[in-house]
């Protein structure tokens, strides 16, 4: 399956804002958008500053993929599965996303980065139900458990990023640190979601 391999530090310059795909150096003064706040490459200062509807909506849909780790193919799927829910599209797009299981074993502090979850799901480390799941894009339901497989327990990536989470804010998980486990209580509310973008350009991006 294709994927990007380039720097995920030009992603967050491309946007202008951190986009946390680097973990705790997001959070540092090494983050590249704190010293470099303009697009990469050498035209990179001299762009123009106007941008067109298009382009606007463009860059938000690119803000939401990049923040998720999706590519094109994968997210107009899942935009067409949030246009055939009941609801409004933008709103039932940003809920399916949040369901991923590579997002929740981020939100749930396991890993340092959504990029970092999906290495820990293909390495075979995660239980959903008691059951081996190695698939980054399976969805959860209400209910599901997600635990650290027995024999995973002792991996430095996981309790090094539990030890920087410093307060659970995510009201539709539960997580239980000293058994390295977590429930996916619900699907989020929009408004509840800290996604910095707005979903409702992408739906008129491929509305066109």
């Amino acid at each position: 399956m294709a994927r990007y391999i380039g720097s995920v530090c030009k992603l967050c310059r491309r946007e202008k804002q951190k986009l946390f795909l680097k973990g705790q150096k997001c959070l540092s003064e090494k983050c590249p958008v704190e010293k470099k706040n303009y697009p990469p490459g050498q035209h990179g200062l001299s762009r123009r500053s106007k941008i067109s509807e298009y382009g606007i909506q463009l860059r938000e849909k690119q803000k939401i993929k990049r923040q998720y780790g999706l590519l094109e193919t994968q997210f107009r799927n899942y935009f067409e599965q949030a246009d055939k829910a009941k609801g409004r599209t933008g709103e039932n797009l940003v809920k399916i996303l949040e369901k991923r299981l590579d997002n929740v074993v981020y939100r749930l502090g396991f890993a340092p980065s959504r990029k970092s979850a999906r290495q820990i799901i293909k390495h075979r480390h995660i239980l959903v139900n008691n059951k081996l799941v190695d698939v980054p894009s399976y969805l959860l339901m209400p209910g599901d458990v997600i635990k650290i497989k027995e024999k995973s327990k002792k991996l430095d990536l996981i309790h090094d990023s539990l030890k920087k989470v410093k307060e659970h804010i995510y009201p539709w998980l539960s997580v239980d640190k000293a058994n390295l486990s977590g429930t996916f209580l619900q699907v989020p509310e929009r408004s509840e979601v800290p996604l910095n973008a707005n979903e409702q350009f992408v739906v008129e991006l491929y509305s066109k």
